[in-house]
């Protein structure tokens, strides 16, 4: 029954194995795509076990050379050896059983305490394509370059208790800009350069006070409160004026052009919109005339 109820534990809800398969690096999909079909966006490519295909051949590698046979000449299961090995990914590393002079066991941390520097861990929203769910079995960090995966899994659980099952990271590289007005690098605009981790998550984790899963007052109350408080309007008004004063021509037929007009697409979306509208009026007078017509043959017949 104990080994029943662990295996429920250690299995990864469906949402999970969707998340960890989704974000599988591309070289690793590569190298599947040569052994097996691919899978569908919203599929998992784990086996009914939960293990990865990566982790089943070397399940199956170490079965074939014998090494995963006991003293009693059988060999675990796929998810036996599953919980093995997730049982050592989540283990608390440095700390050992030892026995003191009482013969008692005791916890004692035989690693080596490492201070991390002052760094911050920026919590961002996870990569959500058009259509798809919210997946909550996933975060998304913004870290520095210096801390490794190790560095993320030890922090998170021991600061906050979050235990994970996969991280992926990447590296971003601010590009190097010119100067839009001559194209030189004489003016030279710093953009943060940062490494992004995807974290797997045992135990979901939902956004607070994310507007998609609002209802339509929420969300206007929500909106309403971080217009008073942080001027999203005000910050986005001010963004498109700095944009506009930057790109805009400096010569002497340049010509400032607000409104509707600005654009060629407004434009030809405001003339679309006024035949539309003549259209609708002269079929409204057209059967208007005919209803009256109608009326009228009737009064002269009675």
């Amino acid at each position: 029954m104990q080994r029943c109820l662990r295996r429920l534990y250690s299995a990864i809800p469906d949402a999970a194995a969707t998340a960890r398969t989704a974000s599988t690096p591309l070289a690793v999909r590569r190298r599947r795509l040569r052994k097996q079909p691919a899978v569908g966006t919203n599929e998992s490519d784990a086996t009914p076990d939960g293990l990865t295909p990566t982790e089943f051949a070397r399940y199956q590698r170490a079965l074939a050379k014998g090494e995963l046979m006991g003293e009693d000449g059988l060999s675990p299961t796929e998810a036996e050896w599953l919980e093995k090995l997730n049982g050592r990914r989540s283990r608390m590393r440095g700390v050992r059983q030892l026995l003191n002079e009482d013969g008692e066991k005791e916890v004692r941390v035989v690693g080596q305490k490492i201070y991390l520097p002052n760094i911050i861990f920026r919590l961002v929203r996870n990569h959500t394509p058009a259509g798809q769910p919210y997946n909550p079995y996933e975060a998304t960090f913004r870290i520095s370059q210096s801390v490794t995966k190790t560095d993320v899994r030890s922090y998170l659980q021991a600061v906050y208790g979050v235990k994970t099952t996969y991280i992926r990271t990447d590296n971003y590289l601010s590009p190097y800009t010119r100067d839009p007005a001559d194209f030189s690098f004489s003016v030279k605009k710093v953009y943060k350069t940062y490494k992004r981790a995807v974290v797997g998550l045992v135990e979901p984790f939902y956004y607070p006070q994310a507007k998609e899963d609002m209802n339509a007052a929420d969300r206007e109350k929500r909106e309403k409160w971080l217009e008073e408080n942080f001027g999203m309007k005000l910050l986005e008004d001010a963004r498109t004026l700095e944009l506009l004063r930057r790109t805009r021509g400096s010569g002497s037929k340049f010509r400032w052009r607000t409104g509707v007009t600005a654009q060629r697409g407004n434009i030809l979306r405001i003339i679309s919109q006024r035949r539309a509208a003549r259209e609708l009026a002269i079929a409204d007078t057209k059967e208007r005339m005919r209803e009256s017509r109608q009326t009228a043959e009737a009064v002269t017949a009675s």
